[in-house]
């Protein structure tokens, strides 16, 4: 229960960042774009390093050592279902609904949320798309919460890492949400409430994945046949995440070489601390 405890918890923690994001851009007057962009670039480093050189390569081991046959064919099936998973999550979205970055870095941008007001006035529209940007950030987080407890519970040094990049991804998700919704309720209580809780999708994807587990009998340890394959699973979805959200992102916001270096730098911090491990 203390591994469920504390894997729980990092889930928690990353679940919340994108209140961070809220705050930062409610409370201070301007987020470097190229921060932001080394950030993001940072933590597809760590994800995409956790998932190729930790995650997939001891799921396949851990499968052959169950001596399933063709285990490790499973394994990269495991891989890709994962990728599909979220791929569908994204296509179930609308587009105009499904936020992947932050809409502007500061209240004072030229965003999509200012052009709708001045163009419409319709502050209730405005207000919808906020609560169904929240939504939709939630919906796509509740797979990212799983992956973040299963990873923790895995390994809970890889576990913090998983955190620390997962909570970096969700701060401009934070500010998506915040936006529309300070400019059409003028409140900065409810923006920053808004984008909190489009975050606690995370910890209840993983509270569920438990709940699941516990009723149908499966172990989520190493000993279970099921839980490589869904080790392998992890690192399809956290692989996509990198590729389809965090880089595009970084790109997005800032130069192209600030973005590569944040994803060397990434990779170069959890490389050195797996050997110190």
């Amino acid at each position: 229960m203390n591994g469920v405890l504390g894997a729980l918890i990092l889930t928690l923690i990353a679940g919340s960042a994108t209140g961070i994001g809220g705050a930062l851009v409610l409370f201070k007057k301007k987020v470097s774009s190229n921060f932001l962009a080394a950030a993001l670039g940072l933590s597809a480093g760590v994800m995409i390093f956790i998932s190729l050189a930790e995650l997939y390569p001891e799921a396949q081991e851990m499968i052959v050592q169950t001596g399933i046959p063709h285990g490790k064919a499973f394994a990269l099936v495991a891989f890709f279902v994962g990728m599909g998973i979220i791929t569908f999550i994204d296509f179930a979205i609308p587009e105009y609904e499904n936020p992947h970055e932050a809409s502007g870095l500061s209240l004072d941008a030229r965003t999509a949320a200012v052009g709708m007001v001045e163009k419409t006035g319709n502050e209730k529209a405005l207000h919808r798309l906020g609560l169904m940007s929240a939504l939709a950030i939630a919906v796509h987080n509740f797979p990212e919460g799983i992956a973040t407890f299963i990873g923790a519970l895995n390994d809970p040094e890889m576990g913090a890492g998983i955190t620390f990049a997962i909570a970096i991804h969700n701060i401009p998700e934070g500010i998506a949400v915040a936006i529309p919704i300070y400019y059409a309720t003028k409140s900065k209580g409810k923006a920053l409430l808004y984008a909190t809780l489009s975050g606690m999708s995370e910890p209840v994807g993983a509270l569920l994945c438990w709940a699941i587990a516990s009723v149908f009998g499966v172990e989520l340890t190493g000993s279970s046949p099921a839980f490589p394959i869904i080790l392998a699973a992890v690192a399809g979805i956290m692989i996509y995440i990198s590729l389809d959200e965090l880089l595009p992102t970084a790109e997005k916001y800032g130069k192209h070489h600030i973005a590569i270096a944040g994803v060397v730098g990434g990779m170069a911090i959890m490389g050195i601390s797996l050997l110190l491990m």
